[in-house]
């Protein structure tokens, strides 16, 4: 009979010299679920070649005092366990890069805890009601998912994590932004709804606007898709209401999951994608869930929209990050963009943020990945679960967030020149003449949306507008 990994860790079988003796790799990454309530030492063991250990969904509340005998590990993920605080061993181990305490319940965050090699810090989900001022010595944080907790402030010293570019801050009880917050010169993707300042109840309003259905007129198939907030499903009326007769049977149905995520509150997403009215490139919203219906307890109650189903000829964008590029969108081997796709998805993507921030509302997530796109270049975008309605701003820090938001365009622009190729034809001088000036406004345009300098850089109508001067070489 084999043995399970937990058997083979304490039998010694995953030791390099075991593993040599078996003519095999020595072990890289640990991933352990076992109900397991002390840690296993029998992983320090491990310490000449474990860089990820992976004991999420286990009952661990403590680390032991020579943790930091693994000194090659870089990822540590201990989401939902058992910890009230961050052990302090953390900061003694020399590689650790990404931690993740998501979904514990953590309340005290000591000084000095975290490890200055910190690029990605999730401690989503948890009782934390402040952070440390040594949060000020991470200087090569990147991301940090704050998610969920108690927090009402950031301490002043983060002013100088230079390189933060993720932030998520919803679901806590911020009572206001601080401005040093928007000036960040690589911050790109930031959300921060459901918050004290911020938190949205429902909206009688928006609810007479959109129609509302019972989940039972609808018949749910497979899971399309599942993010942070929710699982998506294809559907078919089984009772179509008669305003959407002669339109599509088959639909998509969003179903949101009913505890906080790593982007903030269900309700908030489905706020801010209501308000979000109608685009082109917007997936359309027909419907939503209409809870009066369903046999729950207000607690139970799911929340859910009933979107336009993607045509199956659309495809992903990109990819969502890795474990190594942190905050950047990944792309299947052998991507290639030829300049007018690049430049056509550029200018939907402006237009559409463009009427995203006159609804008031800051997208919090542009990437490839929330992005689809057909053959010809057409553009579907989605997926508010990092959505910020902003009428809570004060003028100046609405304008400095689409400039935040901006930078996220940039980066979203600069990773498809970078997989941009244009073939040089003797027969087609003027076309690769045109691509190539194309190439360069767009690369220039890039370079102004990644100005450090905040307010340095343009917003989205300057964006279109400079889009404009180049969509005169596509159609060429």
């Amino acid at each position: 009979m084999s043995l399970s990994l937990l058997q083979q860790l304490q039998a010694g079988q995953l030791t390099s010299a075991y593993r040599a003796s078996q003519q095999l790799e020595p072990i890289t990454r640990l991933d352990l679920s076992a109900e397991l309530s002390e840690f296993p030492m029998e992983i320090l063991a491990l310490a000449d070649c474990l860089e990820v250990l992976d004991l999420s969904n286990n009952k661990l509340s403590e680390l032991p005092a020579d943790f930091d005998r693994l000194q090659n590990l870089r990822i540590l993920f201990l989401t939902n366990n058992l910890f009230t605080h961050i052990p302090a061993i953390l900061a003694a181990c020399p590689n650790l890069e990404m931690i993740s305490f998501k979904s514990n319940k953590v309340s005290v965050v000591a000084e000095e805890v975290f490890p200055v090699t910190t690029r990605w810090l999730i401690l989503t989900d948890n009782q934390i009601e402040r952070l440390p001022n040594s949060m000020g010595k991470l200087l090569g944080l990147q991301k940090l998912a704050l998610a969920g907790n108690l927090l009402s402030d950031l301490p002043r010293s983060m002013k100088a994590c230079k390189n933060l570019e993720l932030a998520r801050l919803s679901a806590n009880k911020f009572t206001r932004m601080p401005d040093w917050l928007f000036k960040l010169p690589k911050l790109a993707w930031l959300a921060f709804s459901g918050n004290e300042f911020n938190r949205v109840e429902e909206d009688d309003q928006l609810t007479n606007r959109i129609l509302e259905v019972p989940l039972a007129d609808i018949q749910l198939g497979d899971v399309l898709g599942e993010g942070a907030s929710g699982l998506i499903y294809q559907g078919e009326w089984i009772k179509q209401p008669e305003s959407l007769r002669g339109t599509d049977k088959v639909v998509a149905v969003k179903i949101f999951k009913g505890t906080v995520t790593s982007d903030g509150y269900a309700q908030d997403e489905l706020e801010c994608c209501l308000n979000a009215g109608e685009h082109k490139t917007l997936v359309k919203v027909v419907a939503q869930l209409d809870q009066s219906h369903e046999d729950r307890s207000d607690a139970e109650k799911r929340l859910g929209l009933v979107m336009q189903l993607i045509p199956s000829h659309y495809i992903n964008l990109g990819m969502p990050p890795s474990l190594q590029t942190c905050t950047r969108d990944t792309f299947k081997d052998g991507t290639v963009f030829d300049v007018t796709t690049v430049a056509k998805v550029a200018v939907q993507m402006a237009e559409v943020m463009t009427h995203l921030y006159a609804c008031g509302i800051s997208h919090g997530d542009v990437y490839a990945h929330n992005t689809m796109i057909n053959k010809a270049g057409d553009v579907l975008f989605g997926d508010f679960g990092a959505a910020t309605n902003l009428a809570s701003l004060v003028d100046s820090q609405t304008a400095l967030i689409e400039r935040v938001e901006v930078r996220a365009f940039g980066n979203l622009l600069d990773d498809l020149l970078n997989l941009c190729v244009i073939d040089y034809d003797l027969e087609q001088v003027e076309r690769f003449e045109n691509e190539t000036q194309l190439f360069a406004l767009l690369s220039d345009l890039k370079e102004r949306c990644l100005q450090e300098e905040v307010s340095q850089r343009p917003d989205f109508a300057e964006v279109v507008t400079a889009l404009t001067v180049a969509a005169s070489f596509m159609m060429t």
